[in-house]
């Protein structure tokens, strides 16, 4: 398998694993707060990484040779995507729900291909952006769900903005570190990018007032049936992989259009696990994201030109 279909494999398998991490994180309800729930699935990823790392035998020797500017390329991008990002996408969840953020983690993509474009100079081929486009489009329509009943208009439109800078944040930091993850190791830059932004999430919350309703989290309880699992698939699993197809990948457009199918997978799985409708609709708009996923993969520059 050469790289860039190993980086198409991981782009898919994160959004497959994130999209299961949604179906956890939404049986547990809101009834932790988004700094709570971010610090705890970042603390059971660092806790999964570091036994990665020791199982694999990759001790600080695998990273010595990389130069101090890497380490805080990392280190910055780990603090907007995932200190700020993962921060503001549970608020912009609370506020909206699932269906209103799922339509606003549409400009994710584009996000990523803007960035890409911007500072690595990366452009899509036409087809490439047709295929883009036909993800972005079934997206759209199976994220058609009426607002939810217990939320205001201002609500919703605070939600919406959050939701829209958490985006806005996400695609910026990881363009910000792809030089980067092309030759660092792959578990060793996801934890780095982990610990970084779990680091100063604690700090910032360590100096608010309701810091030990904060922390207590921590504390068994019977949402952890539902937390631990997702954070384990959403925090451990698909960070990994979703590096490893930023890593891989020719163009970090490419990985960013395939984790776009999140979304897509995630209607599956709430149909299965939550018993949600799967409509006509819905799965008219899943083969037209198959179609654009066939496009961006084949077209990759060198046909259709």
């Amino acid at each position: 398998m050469d790289s860039n279909t190993l980086g198409v494999t991981f782009a898919l398998l994160a959004a497959l694993a994130w999209a299961f991490a949604m179906i956890f994180f939404k049986l547990s309800g809101e009834k932790v707060h988004p700094l709570a729930l971010n610090l705890f699935k970042n603390s059971i990823a660092i806790i999964l990484l570091s036994a990665t790392l020791g199982v694999m035998g990759q001790g600080f020797g695998a990273i010595s040779s990389f130069s101090a500017g890497d380490f805080w390329i990392l280190a910055i991008s780990g603090i907007i995507g995932i200190t700020v990002a993962d921060t503001l996408f549970f608020y912009s969840l609370n506020l909206c729900g699932v269906g209103i953020v799922s339509i606003v983690d549409c400009l994710y993509s584009p996000y990523i291909i803007f960035f890409a474009f911007m500072m690595l100079g990366e452009v899509l081929t036409p087809w490439q952006l047709v295929g883009a486009g036909m993800v972005l489009a079934a997206v759209f329509i199976t994220s058609r769900h009426e607002p939810p009943a217990d939320r205001t208009r201002r609500q919703l439109i605070a939600g919406i903005l959050i939701g829209v800078v958490n985006m806005g944040l996400m695609g910026f930091g990881v363009v910000l570190a792809r030089p980067v993850l092309e030759t660092f190791p792959m578990i060793w830059s996801t934890l780095i990018r982990m610990a970084a932004g779990t680091a100063v999430l604690a700090l910032f919350m360590v100096a608010l007032p309701s810091r030990r309703k904060l922390f207590s989290v921590f504390v068994p309880r019977r949402e952890w049936k539902f937390s631990v699992p997702g954070s384990v698939l959403g925090a451990y699993l698909s960070s990994v992989l979703w590096i490893g197809g930023f890593k891989y990948t020719e163009d970090a457009s490419v990985a960013a259009i395939l984790n776009q199918m999140a979304s897509l997978f995630g209607l599956v799985l709430a149909a299965v696990f939550l018993k949600e409708a799967f409509t006509r609709r819905k799965f008219f708009a899943l083969m037209i994201a198959l179609g654009g996923i066939v496009l961006v993969i084949l077209c990759d520059g060198n046909t259709f030109k």
